[in-house]
């Protein structure tokens, strides 16, 4: 299970763990704006979108070792790209490249296996070590990668050279090119090659298409969107944090990085809680609390007074945050689409569930860069709250037609 959830991370770190805990030295190394930055994931997303449906059906069909580890090797690859430090249209071709090597022979096999791992009575643990494990992974890492930040930018935080942050970023970036490789290979050596499940009722149709017609699964994906979207609005806290909050590029890093700790303590308590109680429940839940953190964000303006209030909001959802995406497959189980579809299911979901990839960094890109200062981050905010608000509203929907059975 360690090689899974390791792998599960490093898998997505190089597209945007780079962007998450140091985009304002990223912007700067690679003279981006956040509107250019946001239009390079583009690509990803699209790429991504294309990748979930029919590596899903791969998912059900091959071995998870196999196509696990050539995803990781492949990502890795990009990574040494990266560290040249391309242009802007070299960044759209990479970011295509990892849209098609993170997803189309990664993402189903990994959510399959774990779905196997918990059983009938622990998809909300298994899950929740999932992700509360990746969120371990990625902040150990991300705090290595600060420790290189800091090397890089020597004592004086006040007179950074443009070479010092070009040198701090490429070396951030071989960090995580390391890493994922290294995954490669854990998972290469410790994952079995699982044998195929098949669906044996013969009453039940075994067409993928079935799942289709099944209202839960899109349902789902809309709580998935929601959830997403959130949690790609964390990328951007480090920017508000030296826009507003008068940190310095690493201290917003580490602020960050720090931050991400609380990852598996919200998924693993998340996924406890989800299976003494229901998914939908703790779901709802989140969503909750995260329309009213995000309303106060859009309210309150900064100064040193309120700052810690400010900073005590941003915690509160990451923590939220972490606790909607550490458990939001495990409402496949809840919902009983069969096992030997999970990889198919798991695909039309992240199709939908995951378009925030195409479209959420190139409107908050924008709405930064055409909003300057607080009335851009305040229309931030009000896009999370709608956000916020459909989630809770799909969650209501799931639980109305639960009970109806």
């Amino acid at each position: 299970m360690f090689s899974l959830i390791f792998a599960g991370e490093m898998i997505f770190s190089l597209p945007f763990h780079i962007a998450r805990f140091f985009r304002p030295t990223l912007l700067d190394a690679f003279n981006l704006t956040n509107t250019q930055l946001g239009d390079i994931v583009f690509p990803y997303g699209i790429l991504a979108m294309l990748s979930y449906f029919p590596g899903g059906m791969l998912a059900d069909r091959f071995s998870a070792r196999k196509l696990m580890s050539f995803s990781l090797f492949a990502t890795a690859s990009g990574g040494i790209y990266m560290s040249f430090i391309p242009g802007i249209n070299g960044l759209y071709f990479l970011f295509a490249w990892w849209g098609a090597t993170t997803i189309f022979l990664f993402w189903s096999p990994m959510i399959k296996a774990v779905r196997e791992w918990g059983g009938d009575n622990s998809q909300g643990k298994a899950f929740g070590l999932l992700d509360g494990g990746r969120g371990l992974a990625a902040a150990a890492v991300s705090s290595l990668a600060v420790f290189v930040l800091a090397q890089s930018f020597g004592g004086n935080l006040n007179e950074i050279s443009d070479e010092q942050r070009i040198s701090a970023i490429r070396g951030i970036i071989l960090l995580y090119t390391l890493f994922t490789a290294f995954a490669g290979i854990l998972i290469w050596i410790s994952v079995p090659d699982g044998k195929i499940i098949k669906q044996n009722n013969p009453h039940k149709p075994r067409s993928p298409l079935i799942l289709l017609m099944d209202r839960n699964l899109w349902l789902q994906a809309i709580i998935v969107v929601s959830a997403y979207s959130a949690y790609k609005g964390l990328d951007y806290y480090s920017l508000y944090a030296v826009d507003f909050l008068n940190m310095n590029e690493l201290q917003a890093s580490a602020f960050v990085s720090n931050a991400s700790y609380l990852r598996p303590v919200g998924a693993i308590a998340a996924g406890l809680l989800v299976d003494k109680f229901s998914g939908k429940r703790i779901i709802g839940i989140s969503f909750s609390l995260l329309a009213i953190l995000y309303s106060l964000l859009s309210l309150l303006t900064t100064s040193r007074e309120i700052n810690l209030l400010i900073i005590s909001n941003l915690l509160v959802s990451f923590f939220a945050v972490y606790a909607l995406r550490g458990v939001y497959f495990a409402l496949v189980e809840e919902t009983k689409i069969p096992t030997g579809l999970t990889g198919t299911a798991v695909g039309i979901i992240s199709v939908i569930g995951y378009t925030p990839d195409v479209f959420f960094n190139s409107l908050a890109g924008r709405l930064l860069d055409n909003n300057p200062g607080l009335p851009g981050y305040q229309h931030f905010y009000y896009v999370l709250i709608a956000f916020s608000l459909i989630g809770l509203t799909a969650t209501f929907y799931l639980r109305i037609k639960k009970s109806k059975h």
